[in-house]
């Protein structure tokens, strides 16, 4: 019993931790709160379906096709929403942020309909029991790709030129121009990243929880969002942690307590640990001059 509760915790918090990602990337590098993150994960469920039923695509073709597309779709984004006022109030970005969710999900209210549609099956899974665990192909898909996603994350950000960048640009934004960094380049990259992740993360709830509807970008945004603060936004591998837990914490209460509970205690979760570590779990408190 707790093994598979395990499983399928495992599963939950790949997801989560997959959409962190992207709050995370975009917060280290702009200190931005992207809140339309979530609504951009429902378009990549919605454009997976699309691919599947209509285009009739493999998952091979559906995984990379949605990354690409709403990788693209956030570098548009940026450019037309969130880079004019790169200068202005940090207000003015949450506010912009928050407005283009709303945009999103309305387009897809109005093109798509609120009724909740089903995801179909991407893959003939098998089950697989060892043990007293069981677990379907669908579930080491999402297991198996999530790692593989975060592993190359970490390579990319640790061992590439772009990666580094990133850093550097998260650390000093007014010194890495002069060591001949693009900011709008790397802020680009960095978004086609994040929104590329939220992408994959849409089309794995399609096929762990194969209903989907435009509002779904709401508590699973929120939730990783949660996730991102809990793990130390801005970090990488906080963002993998906080997941997992808030994917583990969220799992075990809905077994071992009544299923109405587990988002109260999750958000209880987040709230003790800021007490705790008020910058997360691998998050650095901001030091500024003066």
């Amino acid at each position: 019993m707790v093994l598979q509760q395990a499983l399928n915790a495992l599963q939950l918090g790949s997801i989560y931790a997959l959409i962190a990602l992207g709050y995370g990337l975009v917060y280290g590098v702009l200190r931005l709160i992207n809140f339309a993150h979530g609504d951009i994960f429902m378009i990549g469920s919605y454009l997976a379906l699309f691919l599947a039923v209509f285009c009739r695509c493999p998952l091979w073709v559906v995984l990379p096709a949605t990354f690409i597309a709403l990788a693209l779709l956030g570098v548009l984004i940026e450019r037309l929403a969130y880079r004019p006022l790169r200068a202005a109030p940090r207000v003015s970005a949450v506010i912009t942020a928050l407005g283009v969710g709303l945009f999103l999900e309305t387009i897809m209210l109005a093109t798509v309909g609120p009724q909740p549609r089903g995801f179909p099956a991407l893959i003939n899974g098998g089950v697989y029991k060892i043990g007293h665990v069981t677990a379907t192909g669908v579930q080491l898909v999402i297991i198996i790709v999530s790692i593989i996603l975060m592993l190359a994350l970490e390579v990319f950000v640790a061992k590439t030129r772009t990666g580094m960048a990133m850093r550097a640009l998260s650390w000093d934004k007014t010194c890495a121009p002069l060591l001949g960094i693009s900011i709008d380049r790397i802020v680009s990259y960095t978004f086609a990243i994040g929104t590329g992740l939220a992408a994959i993360a849409g089309i794995f709830v399609g096929m762990a929880y194969p209903v989907i509807d435009p509002y779904m970008g709401i508590v699973v945004g929120w939730k990783a969002f949660v996730s991102a603060v809990i793990g130390g936004i801005g970090s990488i591998k906080g963002a993998v942690v906080g997941g997992l837990l808030l994917g583990f914490v969220e799992i075990g209460a809905a077994a071992w307590l009544p299923s109405s509970y587990k988002d109260m205690i999750c958000f209880t979760l987040l709230l003790l640990i800021l007490l705790v570590k008020p910058s997360g779990l691998f998050g650095l408190p901001l030091q500024k001059k003066v």
